[in-house]
C-alpha cells in the first residue's frame, strides 16, 4: 500500500476524526494552563499511534509507515479544525 493511500485511508476514518475533535475541545478548555501547540502535537502523535495498534485491520504496510501516515493525517485534520475555529471566532467577534 502506498503512503498516499495510507494517508487517505486514515484521513477518512471517522473514529480518528472524533478523537481529534475531542482533543481540540479539550485543548480549548485547558489552553490557559497547557497552551495550544503542545497538547495538539502530543495528541496528534498519541492518536496516530493508538489507532493502528488497537484496531484490527489488515493494512499491508509496516507499523512505522502506518504511524507516520497517521501523524500526517492528524496534522491535516487539526489544521482544518483550527482554521474553522479561528474563522468562527473572527465572525463571532465581527457580528
Amino acid at each position: 500500500m502506498t503512503l498516499t493511500a495510507l494517508i487517505l485511508l486514515q484521513f477518512t476514518d471517522p473514529f480518528r476524526v472524533g478523537l481529534l475533535v475531542a482533543l481540540f475541545v479539550t485543548m480549548l478548555r485547558t489552553r490557559a494552563t497547557t497552551g495550544v501547540w503542545l497538547p495538539l502535537a502530543a495528541g496528534a502523535v498519541f492518536v496516530a499511534v493508538i489507532v493502528p495498534l488497537t484496531m484490527q485491520s489488515e493494512v499491508l504496510a509496516p507499523m512505522m509507515t502506518v504511524i507516520v501516515a497517521g501523524i500526517v493525517a492528524n496534522i491535516l485534520w487539526l489544521a482544518i479544525i483550527l482554521a474553522a475555529w479561528m474563522l468562527y471566532q473572527r465572525f463571532k467577534a465581527q457580528g
